[in-house]
């Protein structure tokens, strides 16, 4: 048999499965339905008006000095240097600095909150099944403690960060802390989901033994589960940090002075070449961050 035949075998008998085939269908019906019913014109986006649009975009994103005149590497080099020094770097460093206290707060608060949202952790008696269970009344309690963490851990996630920020406005005012605080909220809503289904799915071998010799539930928690679980947590935590890079530029447009808020007083002024400016900067700090990221991350993987 040639290789040809023997490869047209295998695509022959190489294994099929309906539910995969009807998703992929099903997929494409909802790109179709979604084309069908959300009335998009793209035959618009090539109009001679869109084409002047973005003529005029183009034009208006140079740096001002530059603007009808011949580039120039040096007037460009002083025009950024005199924004990154007026505004830009202090921007910057404002934006930086809410991620990292907001990365922090939030890694701290579901470190707490991940134990009790944790099934095999907050119950009457983890790790071990007893000939005679626990009293009713403990049982309940531990699944009320349970279930209420979860639930607070939901609520936290479910709220988007800008909207939170919007809420806290009325108490704190576009100050730092109104970024910090909503950041944080969101995600250590979700880190605590993440480091809770983490200790779920934790061989039980270790926990189970420990627990039998007596080791009670924080001993177990610091013998097992941090060790075992360190290295994923800390993929979360840095993972989450880039999300909160991001999401502190954001909102700036709330009025809080990162760099989202030059970026909405630039397009409210209408320099377009400022704004472009202030966007790239935020774009530099997100790869920044993304570096740093991703050396932590090997690290992390390569530890454990």
């Amino acid at each position: 048999m040639s290789r040809d035949e023997a490869i047209d075998r295998l695509w022959h008998d190489r294994p099929r499965d309906a539910f995969v085939r009807a998703s992929v269908w099903a997929g494409f019906a909802l790109i179709v339905l979604s084309y069908a019913i959300g009335d998009f014109d793209w035959g618009d986006l090539l109009s001679p008006r869109r084409q002047a649009n973005l003529a005029r975009f183009l034009t208006e994103v140079r740096p001002f000095p530059l603007q009808g005149v011949d580039w120039d590497w040096n007037v460009a080099w002083n025009w950024a240097t005199e924004l990154l020094s007026d505004r830009g770097a202090q921007a910057a460093l404002t934006t930086l600095a809410i991620s990292v206290a907001a990365i922090l707060i939030a890694g701290g608060v579901s470190l707490g909150l991940s134990l009790p949202a944790a099934r095999n952790f907050a119950s009457a008696e983890p790790f071990l099944t007893l000939a005679k269970p626990a009293p009713l009344w403990v049982r309940a309690g531990w699944r009320v403690i349970c279930n209420g963490t979860r639930m607070i851990l939901m609520l936290m996630r479910a709220i988007p960060e800008y909207l939170a920020a919007f809420l806290l406005l009325a108490i704190f005012g576009p100050t730092p802390v109104t970024a910090i605080l909503a950041l944080a909220i969101h995600n250590a809503g979700i880190l605590g989901r993440l480091g809770a289904e983490s200790i779920e799915n934790i061989p039980i071998e270790a926990p189970r033994s420990l627990r039998a010799l007596g080791a009670g539930r924080m001993r177990i928690a610091s013998w097992v589960f941090l060790p075992e679980l360190l290295p994923r947590l800390l993929l979360y935590f840095f993972y989450r940090w880039e999300t909160c890079v991001r999401e502190s530029t954001v909102l700036g447009l709330l009025g809080i002075a990162s760099l989202g808020f030059w970026i909405d007083d630039a397009r409210t002024r209408g320099h377009m070449d400022v704004l472009v400016f202030y966007v790239m900067l935020g774009v530099a700090i997100v790869l920044v961050g993304d570096i740093i990221s991703s050396i932590a991350r090997s690290l992390v993987r390569k530890a454990s």
